[in-house]
């Protein structure tokens, strides 16, 4: 756990940063690297930074690379499948590698075994439909330099080599089909931004306050943000001036970007999803299974719902989930308020959220069968994925709740959108982070949209240090195999990649 009770003694900074996840911290990380005299200041409303969606059970840990999530290579009406949004995601984890490989090199980090760990990506399907769309997506991907390496079998007894779990005890006859990526990774994003914001506050001129709570969010006769801030250990009040503002408090950033009062706020409405996995509390069973296995979302399932089997590495130990089973609560975040999403609405964005109720009855849908759900129907989705899962093997953990936005539409009156995007002011003086997947995983390449739009009259003094701290700066992998090559070699070996 890390918290402070440091208190400023300045009531002015340069930077205040909201929310003591992952994204502030990533965010923090790259501003002290490009601007060491500046001021910064980070409030989190709990007791410690990532306890909520960054905190390692409160995601699934993939480093979202495309790998093997189904849900970024759809199938066309042509039949053909669809890897535009798999190249994207997969760039911009490569990002994410550099920057945190920059970070190893530098000694800011002092071992990447802390946070990240070599885990096989699989996607596994049943059903000849659904094996000749994954032949065909290892076809298109496997073309790519950045999917090259990724294998395919559709043979049982290669299948049990690489995850016997989930073949142990499978019926014979049934059309099976499996990729694996030996480039896939977990990622604990709690150990990740602990890790920064123990080297943030080891600075000069940086703070943490932890049981802080931002109440309002104001501009400032002088043009400067004024961020009223109330102490819960003190119970008392102050107020911080900022030349610039990040809101990256996870579904507590709508809220907080709606009391700021920017034009580029009107309009935007959350939807929130809230998720649960079941976790394995059976050692030998955790020890049999070594992989991430994606299977295809239901129908009418949101993306953060494809169901996977996941081997996880949390303090040192492994650990197995399966999920997420979707459900729907009205609170924004883990530790938030039932009154979330009442408060959210706002005359601005009731016509898209209604809108978006109205055009997504499948979700809706879907939503209600999950809560429903009983724990021997939660059991059979596992056993499609584990056939010989018992119940006294297995128990229920919550996990961390999720906002997606809602955006006004000229045609539609409003659409729900799945991803993450940055929301700022026209003068750049104040941004923030809304949405979910793929979220932690592409926070590098998120927060260098962020120095892009508010920021951009530092960036050509700032561009021999962002190409320092992310090699590819300013290039695509994507269209440079070599340095696509080149790259993917260089961090696997700094972040320690190469499997056991």
């Amino acid at each position: 756990m890390m918290s402070s009770t440091t208190t400023d003694s300045s009531s002015s900074v340069d930077v205040a940063l909201i929310g003591g996840g992952v994204m502030s911290a990533t965010l923090g990380v790259f501003l002290r690297q490009l601007q060491p005299d500046w001021r910064i200041s980070i409030f989190e409303r709990l007791d410690s930074v990532a306890e909520e969606s960054s905190d390692a059970w409160n995601n699934a840990g993939t480093g979202h690379s495309a790998l093997c999530e189904l849900n970024y290579t759809p199938q066309k009406a042509d039949g053909s499948v669809d890897i535009s949004k798999a190249v994207a995601v997969n760039e911009a984890f490569q990002i994410s590698r550099q920057f945190w490989s920059h970070l190893v090199e530098k000694d800011i980090i002092a071992s990447p075994r802390d946070f990240i760990t070599p885990v096989p990506h699989m996607s596994f399907v049943w059903g000849e439909a659904n094996v000749a769309f994954l032949r065909k997506r290892h076809e298109a991907l496997n073309a790519h330099p950045l999917f090259s390496g990724m294998e395919y079998s559709e043979d049982p007894a290669q299948m049990a080599q690489w995850m016997p779990l989930v073949m142990q005890a499978r019926p014979p006859g049934q059309p099976l089909a499996v990729t694996r990526s030996l480039n896939g990774t977990d990622v604990n994003y709690g150990a990740l931004t602990r890790l920064l914001f123990s080297y943030l506050t080891e600075t000069a001129g940086c703070t943490l306050h932890t049981k802080h709570d931002v109440l309002n969010i104001k501009r400032g006769p002088d043009g400067r943000w004024q961020i009223l801030v109330q102490d819960l250990r003190l119970n008392t009040q102050r107020t911080i001036n900022a030349r610039f503002v990040f809101i990256g408090a996870g579904g507590g950033a709508l809220s907080l970007l709606q009391k700021t009062g920017i034009p580029e706020a009107k309009g935007v409405g959350g939807f929130p999803v809230s998720g649960q996995f079941l976790r394995c509390t059976n050692p030998e069973i955790v020890a049999q299974h070594r992989a991430k296995v994606y299977g295809k979302a239901s129908v009418g399932a949101p993306p953060m719902s494809v169901p996977h089997l996941d081997t996880r590495m949390i303090d040192g130990k492994p650990a197995l989930l399966f999920g997420p089973y979707a459900g729907f609560s009205t609170r924004f975040l883990k530790h938030g308020s039932l009154m979330d999403l009442p408060r959210s609405i706002r005359p601005d964005n009731i016509k898209a959220i209604l809108s978006v109720a109205r055009d997504n009855w499948a979700l809706t849908k879907y939503l209600i069968e999950q809560v429903m759900q009983s724990n021997s129907e939660r059991m059979n989705a596992l056993r499609d994925f584990v056939p010989t899962a018992r119940s006294k093997d297995w128990e229920l953990v919550v996990a961390g709740q999720r906002v997606q936005i809602i955006k006004k539409d000229a045609q539609k009156g409003g659409v729900l959108q799945f991803g993450t995007e940055v929301i700022s002011s026209q003068d750049g003086s104040i941004a923030a982070l809304l949405g979910a997947s793929p979220g932690a995983s592409t926070a590098a390449p998120i927060m260098l949209t962020v120095l892009k739009k508010c920021f951009a009259e530092k960036l050509p003094e700032w561009d021999a240090k962002l190409k320092a701290m992310i090699p590819s700066y300013g290039q695509t992998l994507a269209n440079n195999p070599d340095l696509c090559a080149e790259l993917r070699d260089k961090t696997t070996k700094v972040l320690q990649l190469a499997d056991d």
